[in-house]
């Protein structure tokens, strides 16, 4: 491969030789967004990342005790929950909530009962009520959290209904995502979200839907799970058959802030570590799944024609026009990371949505949840969400039809995971030691959320 470091590059500044990110896409047939293009970097130091960090019992106690406490995370989707009295219970760590659908808007509360503590809604539940009622005694509360049913209230003259209501927490939304913030002092979500909102604009993900969600256990801590996801460094030793046509260490890394980053990463454009062996007929080749014998005309490119192919086969099979976006949002692999454990990938090819989370407090185990996405239909009622499918450890992604190829690859990127932690355990020298450009994502995550531990 053909990289240049040469002498008086002041730390994060070398670059894969090969053309840019930026540079291939202001050469595509149709025009980019500004703030596809815009680059945002600064080196943030090299120091090794503990992997304490990620075996720690007191560790992950501190993240969920100083950091989960004072975050906006999202706990489902709008159209998961409709109507009136809809609800479903979020969990993280130690911590649940019954996020409900009020006659008001959105709420949630505290999934524990004011009389002896016992979860109103078991985990993992959800469906419509007009009230929130325990189980083990029947005190009764509204949609709106008042205490309206005190069984023999005749004797608690000392709990007052007007002093039992449930306790909330905040609740907003964006791109048809419901957050939540236990921490009452928090600042907005939309100012917490930073350039997002304005960057979203021509991608309304309010507008999508997910046609599959698949939640899988894995056996390692929910950071070093997600961190394999904030960089494409990767690609060429766990996806080598991508390399023909899938750009990786000439990706494009932006930083906006403490709470949101972002890659771009080319498909139909081959690996810098291909050199100039394939051809852009080859690249479409080999990408494969168009009609035999389809051929790039002199005034194109692999890029256009896949592109173009893509969103007539949206139209096609969903009923919606995205005619109007460009090669690079129809194609490549766009994805902002929200802190702490959220990816969006906004483009048309791709229209996936990531978040990690802690398995209860164990540091060795994490959820991950993967939504598969697409555009509601420019006519005709919305379609409904897909349900949930739990995977095991030792289930594949590859048995979930909706997902297609792309199960294989989340495969390859998982099967690292097992590995990691149990490295993490064997190692000798006691920290990772990251890129300073191509994984300056996962230092910048790993500043924010020191922030929280050292408040």
């Amino acid at each position: 491969m053909n990289v240049e470091n040469p002498e008086g590059l002041k730390p994060g500044e070398a670059r894969c030789s090969a053309p840019s990110t930026r540079d291939i896409i202001l050469g595509d047939v149709t025009p980019t967004p500004a703030t596809l293009i815009e680059e945002t970097y600064e080196f943030l130091g090299d120091e090794d990342i503990s992997f304490d960090r990620y075996l720690s019992q007191d560790f992950l106690d501190a993240e969920l005790d100083k950091m989960w406490t004072k975050v906006w995370q999202w706990t489902c989707r709008e159209e998961t929950i409709p109507e009136i009295g809809d609800h479903m219970v979020y969990d993280i760590g130690d911590y649940s909530f019954i996020v409900v659908h009020t006659e008001g808007g959105y709420r949630a509360y505290y999934n524990s009962c004011l009389h002896r503590g016992t979860q109103l809604r078991p985990t993992g539940a959800e469906g419509n009520a007009q009230s929130l009622r325990c189980p083990y005694h029947g005190w009764t509360w509204s949609l709106e959290g008042d205490l309206i049913d005190q069984p023999c209230d005749w004797d608690f003259p000392h709990a007052l209904p007007e002093d039992f209501s449930l306790p909330e927490v905040q609740v907003d939304t964006w791109g048809g995502f419901v957050f939540i913030n236990m921490d009452p002092d928090c600042i907005s979500l939309n100012e917490y979200l930073g350039v997002l909102p304005e960057h979203f604009k021509n991608w309304p993900i309010d507008q999508r839907y997910p046609i599959c969600h698949v939640e899988k256990i894995f056996p390692a801590n929910w950071k070093a799970t997600q961190e394999a996801f904030l960089e494409a460094y990767h690609i060429l030793e766990t996806h080598p058959e991508a390399l023909p046509y899938a750009g990786d260490a000439n990706a494009q890394y932006d930083v906006f802030g403490d709470n949101i980053s972002r890659f771009v990463q080319l498909l139909g454009s081959p690996s810098p570590h291909t050199g100039d062996k394939y051809s852009e007929q080859d690249v479409l080749e080999m990408m494969g799944g168009f009609p035999e014998g389809t051929v790039i005309p002199e005034d194109s490119s692999a890029r256009h024609i896949i592109a173009g192919m893509a969103q007539e086969a949206m139209k096609q099979e969903y009923g919606a026009d995205v005619s109007h976006f460009s090669d690079s949002e129809t194609l490549d692999s766009i994805e902002y990371f929200i802190f702490p454990n959220m990816f969006v990938f906004p483009g048309v090819n791709i229209p996936v949505v990531y978040r990690f989370r802690p398995n209860g407090r164990d540091p060795d185990s994490c959820i991950m949840d993967l939504l598969f996405m697409k555009p509601v239909p420019d006519e005709g009622p919305r379609p409904e969400p897909a349900d949930i499918v739990r995977l095991e450890i030792e289930e594949s992604f590859s048995t979930i039809e909706e997902l297609g190829g792309l199960g294989y690859v989340y495969d390859q990127d998982t099967a690292n995971m097992n590995m990691q932690q149990k490295g993490f355990k064997a190692a000798k020298k006691r920290g990772q030691t990251l890129g300073n450009y191509q994984e300056i994502r996962t230092r910048k995550f790993h500043q924010t959320l020191d922030k929280y531990l050292n408040a």
